[in-house]
């Protein structure tokens, strides 16, 4: 778990190069004020990229991410720049979207998170891998499983894409 203080966030205060492949470790850390409450935090990557490991050829997805944090939360610059790393990064979708998850669970140890990909179609199909995780034990884990079983129940249509 990155260990760094509040007032210590380098990625925030600093321009930065865009890492070249996958980057856990440019993930970085704040407090949550508001630890006594159960809420959502959710990010939406619209313009997430990475590579199929097999041809080389760009896949593109927008990446949801939902957490309820507990005592750390992801600070949005650096997981713009992890995000980025998937981009000349071979791995299948569902891969992708496992490795985002575990990451930030190692991170932060949230609650609560779920992480969705939506790619675009690459041979006439599209893949939206969807993961989940809740904090064994704890009323989390059965949130988790009853939105894993329902997820996706009424999903878009695929002429938006």
């Amino acid at each position: 778990m990155n260990e760094r203080k509040d007032e210590k966030l380098v990625l925030l205060k600093e321009k930065n190069e865009y890492p070249k492949d996958y980057a856990p470790e440019i993930l970085e850390t704040f407090e949550n004020k508001h630890k006594e409450n159960d809420y959502f935090v959710k990010f939406n990557c619209p313009e997430f990229t990475s590579l199929c490991p097999i041809t080389g050829q760009p896949d593109f997805a927008s990446i949801y991410i939902s957490y309820i944090p507990d005592e750390r939360m992801v600070e949005s610059k650096s997981l713009k720049l992890y995000l980025f790393s998937f981009r000349d990064h071979g791995d299948f979708h569902e891969d992708c979207v496992n490795m985002i998850m575990k990451d930030l669970i190692k991170l932060m140890q949230p609650k609560y998170i779920e992480v969705w990909g939506k790619f675009l179609p690459r041979g006439g199909i599209s893949i939206d891998p969807y993961c989940n995780y809740g904090r064994p034990g704890t009323k989390y884990e059965k949130l988790a499983e009853t939105r894993l079983f329902g997820h996706d129940m009424y999903p878009e249509s695929v002429d938006n894409r």
